[in-house]
């Protein structure tokens, strides 16, 4: 739903899945990253944890180094919500300064009740076995996830690949027409390791079109990160 604006990542350690497209690394480690500065590219080393009162200055210089060039605070990981007792004391005093942007598996819907009051929006996944290849199918808890998330200006996404099939995209809006087919949807193709696209333009116009059948805001975006060789 954001796309094109500029945001600021805290990205947090550890996932409770282990997707085969994941690009990142979140394993636990005593050493975070720090951009030097807004935008460069440089990084330095930090100790972790890193605390509510650093973060907030963190966020607070680069708003005044950049004066309204971020939109948002967008938190992502691993998977953020495995830290539902820290957001729910983080998440009231960043929203002080900006807007919050959760980013999330969509698997911890009772986590997310913590924290969902103090959250302005919510990017959601819905793993797909084609291209996640998680060995569990996870549609209940993506419904329970969505229904908890919803009113909370929630948007799905789902990275789609050559391997996708129409009947995951009938899951998909399955789970969330039994919510709110107003819901937007995304898809996103896979990235590959060489940084190729996993899936044609023609095959994913394909799916956007079997989706739009039955969702009325079903979008295509690819990573933008991966297109401008961004972190």
């Amino acid at each position: 739903m954001l796309a094109g604006r500029r945001q600021i990542f805290v990205r947090l350690m550890e996932c409770n899945l282990d997707c085969r497209y994941c690009d990142t690394n979140f394993e636990k480690s005593a050493i975070g990253r720090l951009e030097s500065k807004p935008g460069s590219g440089a990084f330095i080393d930090l100790p972790q944890p890193i605390t509510l009162h650093e973060l907030s200055a963190i966020i607070e210089d680069w708003k005044s180094q950049l004066p309204g060039a971020h939109h948002s605070v967008s938190v992502t990981g691993g998977e953020p919500l495995l830290y539902a007792e820290d957001l729910a004391e983080w998440f009231p005093e960043i929203s002080k300064l900006l807007p919050i942007h959760l980013e999330t598996n969509g698997t911890m819907h009772i986590a997310l009740r913590s924290v969902k009051q103090h959250v302005d929006y919510i990017s959601m996944d819905m793993k797909l076995p084609s291209t996640a290849g998680c060995t569990e199918h996870l549609w209940d808890l993506h419904a329970l996830f969505l229904r908890e998330a919803h009113g909370c200006n929630v948007t799905v996404k789902i990275v789609v690949g050559a391997s996708t099939t129409d009947s995951e995209i009938q899951q998909v809006c399955d789970v969330i027409t039994s919510v709110d087919a107003t819901i937007p949807l995304f898809l996103q193709p896979l990235s590959l390791p060489d940084g190729t696209v996993g899936i044609t333009a023609e095959y994913i116009m394909h799916l956007q079109e079997l989706a739009s059948s039955r969702l009325p805001d079903v979008r295509v975006i690819p990573q933008m990160h991966r297109l401008l060789g961004a972190l």
